[in-house]
């Protein structure tokens, strides 16, 4: 994991970490586009894209969503409302190969 966000799991850059269990690390978007913008990616799978993922990480990927929706509790916004967002690729929006989903919230959200 030779990305950004395996330098964070590694401790190897610094993060304001909000969350870690076996499985996932959150932390908040150093670029926030909304008053809560947490990351949460794997920390012990390797998974470039959504692409890349297959039955094997239907687990983790059912994880993931579960945590942004304890972490969505814990930071106010669940009853309010929140995005959850899965960039895949160039044209998707992703910049960083490494699996993560962006959970948004603390204002009425627009677009699409």
């Amino acid at each position: 994991m030779d990305t950004i966000f395996g330098k964070i799991i590694r401790r190897e850059i610094p993060a304001d970490i909000v969350h870690e269990d076996d499985h996932v690390i959150a932390f908040k978007d150093v670029n926030p586009q909304a008053p809560v913008h947490l990351l949460i990616i794997p920390k012990n799978e390797e998974i470039p894209t959504l692409n890349d993922a297959d039955e094997a990480q239907q687990g983790l990927l059912g994880h993931m969503l579960l945590t942004a929706s304890k972490l969505a509790a814990d930071h106010g916004i669940a009853e309010s409302g929140y995005r959850l967002i899965m960039n895949c690729n160039k044209e998707g929006g992703q910049t960083v190969y490494h699996l993560h989903l962006h959970l948004l919230g603390g204002r009425q959200m627009k677009g699409f």
